[in-house]
């Protein structure tokens, strides 16, 4: 899939779930994916649309003060928990591709009343952010939507301060999918179709420059979410996938926490 049409792609689906408070990966599933239900209830409502495959802050270890940076913000569920532990001095920067995400982002800061937190329209391939921004970086569950993951991982390198820290959560296979999946217009959506193999995704963390690169946790994604969802739904329809076969393509879908540095000067 060429990379302009899988961007366009992304974004109308992301769109779509903006509008509909609604999402690919299943409704009310954040509380399995590492979030605590203080930390959910703390939200504004409508920042949580469950589009994550982990919590990315939790394992981040964010300080007072620092300057956070969000790839694919969405409806600003993490910004906001990122807010609530760097404080008033600190600042979180979340870069959405899609307008309709990003209004709803906004909204729900005014709603929760957050002033240390911007969101800005942009790709992660190209972020509109300077050079040497970010003491932290994170990401769930966006990355692998991306059709070309080393430019956003040389991206995250060039905006974070040396000895900044990467924590991303994200979507990796431990084998290949098969090829109908691998070809689904929704299956990419539903970040599935975008992942590449966990040895792959790692070594393009390394060639961005980052060391100490370690995947911190690692589960599968879980098989009841996927049969339970509308992505899932919509694959097994169009790509004649059973739903045997959905749960065998589950056994090599893993969702992983990475961690890595910024070398300092």
């Amino acid at each position: 899939m060429e990379e302009e049409k899988v961007r366009k792609l992304v974004r109308e689906g992301y769109a779509k779930v903006a509008k509909r408070e609604s999402c690919c990966c299943g409704q009310g599933i954040s509380d399995k994916l590492g979030y605590s239900k203080e930390e959910l209830q703390a939200l504004p409502k409508g920042a949580d649309l469950s589009l994550g495959c982990g919590n990315p802050v939790a394992l981040a270890s964010l300080k007072e003060g620092e300057t956070v940076l969000d790839l694919g913000s969405g409806a600003g569920i993490d910004c906001f928990l990122a807010a609530n532990k760097v404080g008033k001095k600190g600042l979180v920067i979340g870069v959405d591709m899609t307008p309709e995400m990003l209004d709803k982002a906004r909204e729900n800061a005014k709603k929760g009343g957050y002033k240390n937190v911007e969101f800005r329209l942009g790709e992660i391939e190209n972020l509109p952010v300077a050079n040497d921004t970010a003491d932290v970086t994170i990401s769930n569950c966006v990355i692998n939507l991306s059709p070309d993951k080393q430019r956003v991982f040389r991206e995250a390198f060039r905006t974070m301060r040396p000895g900044g820290r990467l924590m991303v959560s994200d979507i990796v296979l431990l084998k290949p999918l098969p090829e109908a999946i691998k070809k689904s217009v929704e299956a990419y959506v539903g970040c599935l179709a975008g992942a590449i193999m966990k040895d792959k995704y790692l070594e393009l963390i390394k060639k961005a420059g980052f060391v100490k690169v370690r995947v911190v946790e690692e589960t599968h994604f879980p098989v009841e979410l996927m049969l339970n969802d509308a992505t899932a739904k919509a694959v097994i329809k169009k790509t004649g996938t059973s739903k045997e076969s959905l749960k065998d393509v589950a056994n090599v879908v893993a969702s992983v926490k990475v961690a890595a540095t910024k070398p300092k000067k």
